[in-house]
């Protein structure tokens, strides 16, 4: 039987290996929106995205203002 501080281990590792595959598919996303030459436009509006946006969230996808 496993104790509580092996399950909490896992239940962390799990979690924080989730968030690295997340991690993962929006770098993928926006590898393949620079290699379709949409990087720098909003996926939404189809606007330019801002260079502070990009500068301060490089996977950014859709202008937050």
């Amino acid at each position: 039987m496993s104790s509580p501080e092996s399950t909490n281990e896992e239940s962390t590792t799990l979690i924080d290996l989730d968030a690295i595959e997340r991690d993962l598919a929006d770098v993928e996303m926006a590898l393949s929106r620079l290699d379709a030459g949409t990087y720098w436009v909003d996926e939404i509006s189809g606007q330019p995205l801002p260079d502070a946006v990009l500068e301060a969230n490089p996977l950014a996808r859709r202008n937050p203002a």
